[in-house]
């Protein structure tokens, strides 16, 4: 088992500038296949950072749907295979058995031309409700949880090419944080990383590098959070789940700017002061 893979590496490249063009050595990030296999069986396959792996397939587990709660595994195994990343986990009696009834309701024969429907309904799931959070933030608490977040990524800080997720409370800013190559993945390091510390997802946002696509808004709500916040805009359908699960989505946050697409009663809106 290897935890320790390397994250990045050296390469070098021409460096046209202004002034000229040179050679010169650039750290880049890593990127490595992460099956993810529930039985001794492959559920499936992720390009990510080789790294958090035990964070990465309980926050996978949890935000699929395959546990409810942590203490469903039974155990989670990394095996590194050179070519990339087998990580066994082992669910509990009752996970396992929802789990089995799961993979066979979507397996269908090859060239079935329904036995797609399932798997297209699977991928639209219900999302949790969120609506009955508390959980207010103001334009400080906005602008701030993204500035703070770019301070905790230090791949980025060294390769300017992976994605974050942050986990921030008010009054305590940015607790946990966790960067990959996906923004998926990292969202799902985020979750695991968050069930292990125990932390409830619902005193806090969801702050994220990212667009915002309905996966990410359904992991948010398999999270617990009432509160996503991005940098980048999200899709309409994005929108349209959130608003029916109750979730306050806040996206473009640029400077002290930032537009509310849905439940904006969350936020008391007012002139950011200045967050260093």
């Amino acid at each position: 088992m290897s935890e320790r893979r390397q994250a990045t590496t050296q390469v070098s490249r021409l460096a046209r500038r202004a002034s000229g063009t040179t050679a010169a050595n650039r750290m880049v990030p890593e990127e490595t296949p992460v099956a993810f296999s529930f039985a001794g069986t492959t559920h499936a396959v992720m390009m990510a950072s080789p790294a958090d792996f035990e964070d990465f397939a309980l926050g996978f587990s949890l935000t699929e749907g395959i546990i409810a709660k942590p203490d469903e595994i039974d155990a989670i195994e990394v095996e590194d295979h050179g070519a990339g990343i087998d990580i066994q986990i082992r669910l509990k009696d009752s996970a396992n058995t929802r789990f089995e009834a799961r993979r066979r309701r979507l397996a269908g024969p090859v060239g079935c031309g329904l036995c797609g429907i399932e798997s297209i309904e699977e991928a639209m799931r219900s999302v949790d409700a969120v609506g009955s959070s508390t959980l207010t933030l103001d334009a400080d608490d906005i602008v701030g949880s993204v500035k703070l977040l770019s301070k905790v990524q230090p791949l980025h800080t060294e390769t300017g090419a992976v994605h974050a997720a942050g986990f921030y409370m008010p009054g305590k800013g940015v607790v946990m944080a966790r960067e990959d190559v996906g923004r998926h993945n990292a969202l799902d390091k985020l979750a695991g990383a968050l069930a292990k510390a125990g932390i409830d997802g619902s005193t806090g946002a969801v702050v994220v590098t990212s667009r915002v696509s309905v996966e990410m808004v359904q992991k948010t709500a398999a999270i617990g959070a009432a509160i996503i916040i991005a940098v980048s805009a999200p899709t309409a359908l994005a929108i349209r789940t959130a608003e029916a699960a109750g979730m306050t989505l806040v996206a473009l946050v640029r400077g002290d700017d930032f537009d509310i697409f849905t439940h904006p009663d969350r936020v008391v809106c007012g002139v950011a002061k200045h967050v260093a």
